[in-house]
């Protein structure tokens, strides 16, 4: 009996020490005065979501019509990589990027880009902050026969200019010289600015990744005697290539020059521009913008804390007044379970939505119905005459299949809402998934040691009383 009040004592002990560490991490609750409270608190912060903290929100809508069907999810990918890392040379504080695919039982699947940016009002700014991100093209000459057409083609278009006859731009002068490949900036792994050792002119060297290399040097062997041409921005109205390399040998080890006539300031700026990202997809295309401010985010705040709070004080008055001592060491394992929820919060951090917070109100009901089915089949096992520790005991054992199948049923639809759901779906899911798993450690292990410490045996009267319902004594 000891041990089980030695480790009662010591779940107590815990939850308290957790519950001091997340009040002593906030600096707001105790006016921020100690070194100890101010550092954790920099460490490990409360996560708040766009819609808590203020900011703003840019949906976009990626074109990947030139990106083959098997490679949309890597192109995808790689674009949430490539504006997280442009949001993030611009110091934006947990700025959030992920990605979204829109319809596909009714109508055509469309990729989306939603960027979160807490803490930016400006939506000018934050427009402005991912930008253009540059589009890197390599092209291969067209043909002979192609390449005389598009000759052909100019010269027919000068002439018809000089004649002041009507001007149509062929099909073939609307081509290019060039013919478009495969390998783009998204095979791109990182630009480097160097400098030509005999005339100190800058050149901008590419590194590509391992598939990037193998097309380049696929490129290369197939063009030698011929120009690769280097694009940048094409579709923005930049027509000249910056630079047209002729390949003289295949090139292996996937590196490439760029040695256009720019000064060393402008390949500078390339190469940042190029490592920053180059756009995966042809374009992306705004389709709506959020903005919310910082005092509307902190009301939405406090308004979800205090439906917590009341929703534990209600909850907790209705267990002890109902349930009495079992309703009392409920409401111990509710307060531990809060208290783990919130370390879990803070020092994974797991970001914190009003939509989450509904999900963590949820799952204390959760989190009370394992207790009430647990309480209720005690009782039954008292009524049959068993004391107090059997009576809890045999209430676990017949109370588990019920509990267990509710929240395994739970689980999975919490999983389910995740998976394909949207951003503010998955806030809701990860923190009701999360509350159930909880709720199951406290329901099952925090308040079977703290019954089972309880000093009462038999199931005499005044056990009864301890144990009875509301305003009836336990028969």
């Amino acid at each position: 009996m000891w041990k089980t009040r030695l480790g009662a004592l010591l779940l107590l002990i815990i939850g308290a020490g957790i519950g001091y560490g997340i009040y002593a991490s906030e600096p707001k609750l105790h006016g921020g005065k100690t070194v100890y409270g101010q550092a954790f608190a920099e460490k490990f912060p409360f996560k708040l979501g766009l819609d808590l903290s203020g900011g703003v929100q840019l949906v976009y809508q990626a074109d990947v019509s030139s990106v083959k069907p098997a490679e949309v999810k890597n192109a995808m990918d790689s674009l949430r990589d490539v504006i997280e890392r442009r949001v993030n040379t611009f110091g934006v504080s947990e700025p959030i990027v992920q990605i979204e695919e829109k319809g596909g039982i009714t109508g055509p699947i469309s990729e989306r880009l939603i960027v979160e940016l807490p803490g930016v009002t400006d939506v000018k700014r934050a427009v402005d902050m991912i930008g253009q991100t540059p589009k890197l093209e390599f092209m291969k000459e067209r043909s002979k026969a192609e390449l005389e057409a598009y000759n052909k083609a100019i010269e027919k278009f000068k002439s018809d200019q000089a004649a002041g006859k009507p001007l149509v731009i062929p099909a073939e002068l609307l081509a290019g010289p060039y013919a478009p490949t495969e390998l783009n900036g998204r095979f791109l792994e990182r630009a480097v600015l160097e400098f030509d050792p005999t005339t100190r002119e800058p050149i901008v060297s590419l590194v590509f990744n391992k598939q990037g290399a193998d097309l380049f040097a696929q490129l290369t062997k197939e063009n030698i005697g011929k120009t690769i041409a280097i694009y940048l921005d094409r579709d923005l109205g930049n027509s000249e290539p910056i630079s047209a390399p002729v390949v003289r040998e295949a090139i292996v080890g996937g590196k490439a020059q760029i040695t256009g006539k720019f000064t060393a300031a402008e390949a500078k700026t390339l190469v940042g521009r190029l490592n920053s990202g180059a756009l995966p997809v042809d374009k992306l295309e705004l389709l709506s913008t959020e903005t919310i401010s910082a005092p509307l985010g902190a009301k939405a705040l406090m308004a979800g804390l205090w439906a917590g709070i009341w929703g534990l004080v209600v909850v907790a008055g209705f267990l002890v007044l109902w349930y009495r001592i079992p309703g009392v060491i409920a409401t111990v394992a509710l307060a531990i379970y809060v208290v783990l929820m919130l370390a879990l919060f803070k020092f994974f951090g797991i970001t914190i939505t009003a939509a989450g917070i509904a999900g963590f109100i949820l799952s204390i009901g959760m989190a009370v119905d394992a207790n009430i089915l647990i309480f209720e089949r005690t009782k039954e096992e008292l009524r049959k005459g068993h004391g107090v520790h059997e009576a809890v005991r045999e209430g676990f054992a017949r109370a588990w299949t019920s509990i267990r199948d509710s929240n395994i049923s739970s689980i999975i639809t919490a999983v389910i809402l995740f998976w394909f759901g949207t951003s503010l779906i998955k806030g809701f899911a990860l923190t009701f998934g999360l509350g159930v798993i909880v709720s199951m450690f406290s329901a099952i292990t925090i308040s079977r040691v703290l019954l089972f410490a309880l000093p009462f045996k038999g199931h005499g009267a005044f056990v009864r009383t301890l144990f009875g319902s509301g305003f009836l004594k336990l028969k």
